[in-house]
């Protein structure tokens, strides 16, 4: 202990309050090593379920999709997926989505199927099942626009989105 002896007559301090300035130092430095090692382990964690949330998603929505297709359609669908991902080597065309033409007509709001609605640029299969849901709460017709605001995710930028494209019949 002649260290000790050393520092505590250096910083005229006693013996005791030495070891336990050391020690208080000693359990400082260890918590900010093991907070380290910690936010290591934590964001190698994280790393690891975001690549796993990528490709499951990315598998959710390809199963999402087929099941949106008609029953005639899959296999059309299927055919047309594997011959694009033999054309590009394994890989699939992400082009193939912008090639998809924007829907320039107009949908009557009163009879608009499921398809119909999602023809509609910003309106999924969500919106367009919740514009369905409130068709139908207000007996098969709206008077006007306006009363679209009440769906949820309908806000003026979609109002005037859906003004040109749905036709409110009386």
């Amino acid at each position: 202990m002649h260290v000790v002896d050393k520092l505590s007559e250096k910083l005229s301090l006693t013996r005791a309050e030495v070891l336990m300035v050391s020690t208080l130092l000693a359990f400082l430095v260890l918590g900010g090593v093991l907070r380290q090692m910690h936010a290591v382990e934590l964001e190698s964690d994280a790393r690891q379920r975001a690549e796993s949330a990528v490709f499951s998603d990315a598998e959710a929505d390809s199963l999402l999709k087929l099941a949106l297709l008609e029953e005639g359609r899959v296999e059309e669908a299927v055919r047309e997926s594997m011959a694009l991902e033999k054309d590009a080597g394994g890989f699939v065309k992400t082009a193939r989505r912008s090639a998809k033409k924007p829907f320039t007509g107009t949908v009557p709001f009163r009879s608009a199927t499921f398809e119909e609605l999602q023809q509609i640029p910003g309106v999924g299969p969500v919106m367009a099942r919740r514009l369905i849901d409130f068709r139908e709460k207000h007996g098969g017709s709206v008077d006007s626009y306006e009363k679209l605001l009440e769906v949820k995710g309908i806000g003026t930028k979609k109002l005037e989105i859906l003004k040109k494209h749905l036709i409110l019949e009386q």
